[in-house]
């Protein structure tokens, strides 16, 4: 017998499946990752409209029977789109890093609702301006949810407490080192860019929208946080390196 759901959720991706489905990858409030079948939304908008559009916040009702990978989504309703604003390529990107990021790191049916709630927040600010602030609070946000972050204190070989100079990470190794304890290979954080992830651990994104934050600002931010997750993940996020092309 089939069991009714409904959520908000988060529409990732879609993909065809057969002739005029679609398989829709959803975040949901209640049960985190779902894949369910949207039937013949290749063939007619009516039912789904917008609704399919990625990173577009929805009311979603699905339904589930035992034994079956994929549930039949039965209604999304739309809460909130990405497209009531325009959307430029920049925009559209970092949209795509969100999508991809939660699709590769977050389990099927495992509740995250602090990450659903950082998610939603970062991309309802990519509304106007750059693209890097969000990106780069959206990254840091989720690794330390997820539990991944290191610690930003302390030199992970020596103890010794870190700040003032610049630190380094490794895409080999776990954690955040002193000059005299970094491994070969490993990448810089300058101190100022130490101090503002420390300061992004202490403010809601609102609170740096007055600032401006260019492409060339948070690099090295960005390099630590994206090899933290793609050292987790074990794979790359293509998003990210199109991101950082622009």
């Amino acid at each position: 017998m089939a069991v009714l759901h409904q959520s908000e959720a988060i529409v990732l991706r879609t993909w065809p499946f057969g002739e005029a489905d679609l398989i829709v990858a959803l975040f949901t409030r209640e049960q985190g990752i779902v894949r369910g079948v949207a039937r013949h939304a290749m063939r007619s908008r009516k039912r789904f409209g917008g609704a399919l559009e990625p990173m577009t916040e929805v009311r979603a009702t699905w339904a589930e029977r035992p034994r079956q990978d994929l549930v039949r989504l039965d209604l999304l309703e739309i809460l909130w789109s990405p497209l009531r604003e325009p959307v430029d390529y920049p925009r559209a990107t970092a949209l795509a890093v969100v999508a991809e990021v939660l699709e590769a790191a977050l389990p099927d049916n495992a509740q995250e609702d602090d990450v659903y709630r950082l998610s939603l927040a970062v991309v309802k600010s990519l509304s106007g301006g750059a693209p890097y602030l969000p990106v780069t609070y959206f990254l840091l946000w989720v690794s330390r949810l997820l539990g991944w972050l290191p610690d930003l204190h302390r030199c992970s070989v020596s103890g010794q407490a870190l700040g003032g100079s610049a630190v380094y990470f490794s895409p080999n190794s776990d954690g955040l080192f002193a000059a005299g304890a970094r491994p070969g290979g490993s990448l810089a954080l300058s101190a100022e860019s130490l101090a503002t992830i420390l300061e992004i651990f202490r403010n809601p994104i609102t609170a740096f929208a007055a600032e401006d934050w260019p492409r060339t600002r948070g690099v090295d931010i960005r390099r630590f946080a994206s090899t933290v997750l793609e050292r987790h993940l074990e794979e790359r996020l293509l998003s990210l390196r199109t991101l950082a092309r622009l």
